[in-house]
């Protein structure tokens, strides 16, 4: 929650930089699933991850919700960094589309996400998650939730 109880006093683009700086520490679900923000700047924002087996489905492969995990941190955080201080965003809407299987031979993956739009209200961005030979994994698209202080 250190880093949450930052986020009124920064606006985003210096509230990720400093997770990925290591000033703030990065959320729990990163942890979780062994993945990291690599690099930000306003309205792009990219994460990394190397798959595993603890990251494995039964049937032997990466779960696609490592990719989706990937996908939606990378879009949300390109949308959040450029947002204001004290507002925020929440993910209402995403569509993905897996073109490859991921196993831990994929090497480290990269999830790249870019804003298409920010609004007042809604905010859209698209994201795609490649291999170490830069292979398409897979694809999305997202809309956020903008999230504002009353009267801001």
């Amino acid at each position: 929650m250190t880093s949450a109880q930052a986020l009124p006093d920064t606006r985003g683009l210096d509230f990720l930089r400093a997770i990925i700086e290591g000033k703030l520490p990065a959320p729990p679900i990163a942890e979780t699933l062994a993945f990291r923000g690599f690099s930000v700047e306003e309205g792009l924002a990219v994460f990394e991850c190397e798959p595993s087996e603890f990251h494995y489905n039964p049937i032997g492969m990466v779960h696609g919700g490592l990719a989706a995990t990937l996908l939606d941190s990378a879009m949300a955080c390109a949308v959040h960094s450029m947002l204001p201080a004290g507002a925020g965003y929440t993910t209402v809407e995403m569509k993905i589309n897996f073109v490859r299987p991921m196993t831990a031979a994929s090497g480290v993956v990269r999830a790249e996400g870019k804003v298409i739009q920010v609004g007042q209200t809604l905010a859209t961005a698209e994201g795609r998650l490649t291999d170490k030979r830069g292979k398409l994994c897979a694809f999305a698209t997202e809309t956020c939730l903008i999230l504002r202080a009353k009267g801001k």
